[in-house]
Protein backbone atom coordinates (compact mmCIF):
# COMPACT_ATOMS: atom_id res chain seq x y z
CA UNK A 1 0.00 0.00 0.00
CA UNK A 2 1.28 3.49 -0.90
CA UNK A 3 0.83 6.11 1.81
CA UNK A 4 1.79 9.77 1.61
CA UNK A 5 3.60 10.99 4.72
CA UNK A 6 2.24 14.45 5.47
CA UNK A 7 5.41 16.17 6.68
CA UNK A 8 8.46 18.03 5.44
CA UNK A 9 10.36 17.36 8.70
CA UNK A 10 13.45 15.38 7.67
CA UNK A 11 13.83 13.74 11.08
CA UNK A 12 10.26 12.46 10.95
CA UNK A 13 10.70 11.34 7.33
CA UNK A 14 13.66 9.15 8.35
CA UNK A 15 11.95 7.73 11.45
CA UNK A 16 8.67 6.87 9.76
CA UNK A 17 10.37 5.31 6.72
CA UNK A 18 12.10 2.87 9.08
CA UNK A 19 9.01 2.32 11.26
CA UNK A 20 6.76 1.37 8.33
CA UNK A 21 9.33 -0.59 6.32
CA UNK A 22 7.80 -3.80 4.99
CA UNK A 23 4.24 -2.73 5.82
CA UNK A 24 3.65 0.24 3.54
CA UNK A 25 5.55 2.23 0.95
CA UNK A 26 5.79 5.76 2.30
CA UNK A 27 5.86 8.50 -0.28
CA UNK A 28 7.12 11.94 0.60
CA UNK A 29 5.46 15.16 -0.57
CA UNK A 30 8.56 16.27 -2.48
CA UNK A 31 8.54 13.06 -4.51
CA UNK A 32 5.08 13.99 -5.78
CA UNK A 33 5.89 17.66 -6.30
CA UNK A 34 3.46 18.47 -3.51
CA UNK A 35 4.19 21.54 -1.42
CA UNK A 36 1.41 21.94 1.10
CA UNK A 37 1.54 23.83 4.38
CA UNK A 38 -1.24 23.11 6.87
CA UNK A 39 -1.57 25.39 9.86
CA UNK A 40 -1.56 23.56 13.18
CA UNK A 41 -4.30 25.56 14.84
CA UNK A 42 -5.90 22.68 16.74
CA UNK A 43 -6.01 22.58 20.51
CA UNK A 44 -4.88 18.94 20.64
CA UNK A 45 -2.40 16.66 18.93
CA UNK A 46 -5.32 14.71 17.44
CA UNK A 47 -6.91 17.81 15.88
CA UNK A 48 -3.62 18.87 14.27
CA UNK A 49 -2.80 15.38 12.98
CA UNK A 50 -6.27 15.02 11.46
CA UNK A 51 -6.13 18.45 9.80
CA UNK A 52 -2.81 17.59 8.14
CA UNK A 53 -3.75 14.05 7.12
CA UNK A 54 -7.05 15.10 5.56
CA UNK A 55 -5.51 18.06 3.71
CA UNK A 56 -2.78 15.86 2.20
CA UNK A 57 -5.25 13.07 1.34
CA UNK A 58 -7.50 15.51 -0.50
CA UNK A 59 -4.60 17.20 -2.33
CA UNK A 60 -2.91 13.95 -3.38
CA UNK A 61 -5.87 11.55 -3.64
CA UNK A 62 -3.72 9.08 -1.66
CA UNK A 63 -4.07 7.71 1.87
CA UNK A 64 -2.06 10.16 3.98
CA UNK A 65 -0.40 9.70 7.34
CA UNK A 66 0.23 12.69 9.59
CA UNK A 67 1.46 12.99 13.11
CA UNK A 68 1.34 15.67 15.67
CA UNK A 69 3.63 15.17 18.56
CA UNK A 70 5.31 17.12 21.26
CA UNK A 71 6.88 17.35 24.65
CA UNK A 72 4.69 17.90 27.72
CA UNK A 73 6.50 19.02 30.87
CA UNK A 74 4.70 18.67 34.20
CA UNK A 75 6.32 21.74 35.83
CA UNK A 76 5.15 23.85 32.86
CA UNK A 77 1.54 22.59 33.07
CA UNK A 78 2.05 20.48 29.95
CA UNK A 79 3.89 23.08 27.87
CA UNK A 80 5.24 23.25 25.27
CA UNK A 81 2.66 20.59 24.26
CA UNK A 82 0.95 21.25 20.92
CA UNK A 83 3.25 24.26 20.52
CA UNK A 84 6.45 22.17 20.76
CA UNK A 85 7.62 22.89 17.21
CA UNK A 86 6.78 26.59 17.54
CA UNK A 87 8.26 27.04 21.03
CA UNK A 88 11.24 28.80 19.40
CA UNK A 89 12.75 29.11 15.92
CA UNK A 90 15.24 26.22 16.02
CA UNK A 91 16.00 23.03 17.97
CA UNK A 92 18.86 24.78 19.78
CA UNK A 93 16.64 27.72 20.74
CA UNK A 94 13.82 25.42 21.89
CA UNK A 95 16.26 23.51 24.11
CA UNK A 96 17.70 26.75 25.52
CA UNK A 97 14.23 28.14 26.25
CA UNK A 98 13.11 24.93 27.96
CA UNK A 99 16.22 24.81 30.15
CA UNK A 100 15.75 28.47 31.04
CA UNK A 101 12.12 27.93 32.03
CA UNK A 102 13.10 24.97 34.23
CA UNK A 103 15.86 26.80 36.11
CA UNK A 104 15.42 26.15 39.79
CA UNK A 105 13.28 23.04 39.24
CA UNK A 106 14.52 20.04 41.16
CA UNK A 107 14.67 16.57 39.62
CA UNK A 108 11.25 15.57 41.02
CA UNK A 109 9.72 18.56 39.21
CA UNK A 110 11.26 17.70 35.81
CA UNK A 111 8.86 14.87 34.88
CA UNK A 112 7.77 14.97 31.26
CA UNK A 113 6.39 12.87 28.47
CA UNK A 114 6.48 12.81 24.70
CA UNK A 115 3.10 12.29 23.07
CA UNK A 116 2.37 11.34 19.46
CA UNK A 117 -0.93 11.01 17.66
CA UNK A 118 -0.93 9.50 14.18
CA UNK A 119 -3.84 10.01 11.82
CA UNK A 120 -4.29 8.03 8.62
CA UNK A 121 -6.81 9.74 6.32
CA UNK A 122 -8.22 8.31 3.13
CA UNK A 123 -9.45 10.47 0.24
CA UNK A 124 -13.00 9.14 0.87
CA UNK A 125 -12.99 10.76 4.34
CA UNK A 126 -12.25 7.73 6.55
CA UNK A 127 -9.76 8.45 9.35
CA UNK A 128 -7.91 6.19 11.78
CA UNK A 129 -5.86 7.19 14.83
CA UNK A 130 -3.13 5.70 16.98
CA UNK A 131 -1.34 7.09 20.02
CA UNK A 132 2.01 6.64 21.72
CA UNK A 133 3.46 8.15 24.89
CA UNK A 134 6.93 7.91 26.35
CA UNK A 135 7.59 9.03 29.93
CA UNK A 136 10.79 10.40 31.39
CA UNK A 137 12.21 13.67 32.64
CA UNK A 138 14.08 16.72 31.42
CA UNK A 139 17.85 16.50 31.84
CA UNK A 140 19.88 19.46 33.13
CA UNK A 141 21.89 19.69 29.90
CA UNK A 142 21.61 18.19 26.41
CA UNK A 143 23.37 14.86 25.80
CA UNK A 144 23.75 12.67 22.73
CA UNK A 145 24.10 13.15 19.01
CA UNK A 146 21.21 11.13 17.57
CA UNK A 147 17.63 12.16 17.01
CA UNK A 148 16.28 15.68 16.67
CA UNK A 149 14.13 18.22 18.49
CA UNK A 150 14.05 17.77 22.25
CA UNK A 151 15.73 14.32 22.13
CA UNK A 152 19.00 15.54 23.74
CA UNK A 153 17.07 16.74 26.82
CA UNK A 154 14.56 13.93 27.24
CA UNK A 155 15.97 11.42 29.74
CA UNK A 156 14.43 7.97 29.91
CA UNK A 157 14.12 5.90 33.12
CA UNK A 158 17.31 4.02 32.09
CA UNK A 159 19.29 7.29 32.42
CA UNK A 160 19.93 7.79 28.70
CA UNK A 161 18.51 10.64 26.68
CA UNK A 162 16.63 9.88 23.47
CA UNK A 163 19.62 11.36 21.61
CA UNK A 164 21.92 8.77 23.19
CA UNK A 165 19.94 5.89 21.68
CA UNK A 166 20.54 4.37 18.27
CA UNK A 167 17.64 4.80 15.83
CA UNK A 168 16.71 1.14 16.42
CA UNK A 169 16.71 1.54 20.21
CA UNK A 170 14.67 4.73 19.94
CA UNK A 171 12.07 3.04 17.71
CA UNK A 172 11.39 0.51 20.49
CA UNK A 173 10.59 3.06 23.21
CA UNK A 174 9.67 6.36 21.56
CA UNK A 175 6.22 7.88 21.32
CA UNK A 176 6.41 7.70 17.51
CA UNK A 177 7.54 4.07 17.62
CA UNK A 178 4.63 3.11 19.86
CA UNK A 179 2.07 4.99 17.76
CA UNK A 180 3.54 3.52 14.55
CA UNK A 181 3.24 -0.05 15.87
CA UNK A 182 -0.43 0.55 16.65
CA UNK A 183 -0.99 2.03 13.19
CA UNK A 184 0.87 -0.85 11.53
CA UNK A 185 -1.64 -3.23 13.16
CA UNK A 186 -4.53 -1.18 11.78
CA UNK A 187 -2.93 -1.15 8.31
CA UNK A 188 -3.18 -4.94 8.25
CA UNK A 189 -6.95 -4.50 7.88
CA UNK A 190 -6.47 -2.76 4.51
CA UNK A 191 -4.28 -5.43 2.88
Amino acid sequence: MNILLATQNQGKLREFAALFKGVATLLFPGELGLCLEVEETGESFAENAERKAQAFAQASKLPSLADDSGLCVDALQGAPGVHSARYAASDAERIARLLDELKGCFEAQRAAHFSCILCLAFPDGRVFFSKGECHGKIAYAPRGSHGFGYDPLFELPNGKTMAELTPQEKALVSHRGLAARQMRTQLGVFR
